[in-house]
């Protein structure tokens, strides 16, 4: 593991972010005297190299055609890359280990939203669908992130001094934060760009299923046919999700039972062993694909 490459011997080399380490990217084929795809490179691509940087950025387009591979975090990742690179991903989910799915309380509905203030989140959208609810005693949410924005974080406070159902609790460490979601009836995410949420995967694998914008990122991770999908920006649509699960918390089944269905079906997706064996077939093809020296091009692939 290292911050970047500076030419030390190895046969693979797996980069993270086609931006950010574009230099140790475009070092590789140069040091293995490749012009064009270089045998035993893998460029992960998160959500901001996926729907914003690879549209504009010229290092960030170079990492794509210097890449072997290219490994994306979602299903529905490959479609928002050129063309002529397409060929070459691949979908590995990350995972996290499961917890226990707890017993949820029925005299409230908590909702729980994870992630830092800031603009990719659009927590503009919750701080309007907490206004929405704020005549509704039985709902409660918990907004757990730091301000990384500053407006964004007066707007937290602003929100919580006006909604009696609404806490802005700051950041807290990943045991906690994992804790809260475990417990709470249901989590939301609301962003606007992702690459492959860690959230959702924590709260599926919890047992606490989960209210989504529905974007890209969103849909690669809970399906195309999930029904916990709200339109991005939309908080009146959040807001009735949830007044719809806080009426139907008691009913042996209704929206509620099905998102909880719908998310138990995806949490083999990211399970551990799953995660470790796909990187391992990853790198045995980098491993696998030779440098041609008449050519400088990679030949006899795994």
């Amino acid at each position: 593991m290292a911050q970047a490459w500076s030419g030390e011997p190895f046969d693979v080399m797996l980069a993270l972010h086609a931006r950010h380490s574009a230099e140790s990217i475009a070092r590789w084929p140069r040091v293995l005297g490749a012009n064009a795809v270089a045998p035993g490179l893998g460029v992960v691509l998160t959500g901001t190299d996926l729907y914003r940087d690879i549209q504009t950025d010229a290092t960030a387009q170079a990492s794509l055609a210097y890449a072997q591979h290219l490994v994306v975090l979602q299903e529905c990742a490959p479609d928002a890359l050129p063309a002529e690179v397409r060929s070459k991903a691949r979908v590995i989910f990350q995972s996290v280990s499961p917890w226990q799915t707890v017993t949820k309380p029925q005299q409230h509905l908590r909702a729980v939203m994870v992630g830092h203030l800031r603009d990719e989140k659009s927590p503009q959208t919750l701080f309007a669908a907490a206004r929405l609810l704020k005549d509704h005693p039985g709902i409660c949410i918990d907004h757990i992130g730091n301000a990384l924005d500053a407006e964004l974080g007066s707007q937290a406070q602003d929100c919580a001094a006006e909604c009696p159902g609404y806490r802005w609790l700051g950041g807290m460490p990943h045991d906690t934060t994992r804790r809260r979601i475990q417990r709470a009836h249901v989590l939301v995410h609301t962003s606007r760009m992702e690459g492959g949420a860690h959230v959702l995967m924590e709260a599926i694998c919890s047992g606490t299923p989960v209210l989504a914008s529905k974007i890209a990122g969103n849909v690669g991770m809970l399906g195309p046919d999930y029904a916990g999908y709200f339109e991005h920006g939309n908080a009146q649509q959040l807001a009735d999700f949830l007044v719809r699960l806080r009426i139907e918390q008691t009913s042996a089944g209704g929206l509620y039972r099905l998102l909880q269905t719908q998310c138990a079906l995806r949490a083999p997706l990211f399970a551990p062993a799953a995660e470790k064996a796909a990187l391992t077939a990853l790198a045995r093809d980098l491993l696998h694909c030779e440098i041609n020296p008449e050519t400088s091009f990679p030949h006899a692939c795994a």
